[in-house]
């Protein structure tokens, strides 16, 4: 059994930050480019945006109520 220091690693091309290997990615890891779908669509983590509507929201990595 490997252990997860063993894995490939490559950096996020949006925020930076490492990523390991997961399985689920073991028939296209090099295309792998991003850590999450926030940095796939370019919104920062954390990043406060306006909607349509003009009313501004807290964009969070959380789905469902709040």
């Amino acid at each position: 059994m490997r252990r997860k220091a063993d894995l490939p690693t490559r950096d996020c091309v949006a925020c930076a930050r490492p990523m390991v290997w997961r399985r689920k990615w073991a028939l296209n890891w090099e295309q792998v480019k991003y850590c999450s779908d926030a940095c796939r669509r370019g919104t920062p983590r954390g990043a406060v945006v306006a909607s349509q509507s003009g009313a501004r929201k807290k964009v969070s990595g959380r789905t469902g109520p709040s």
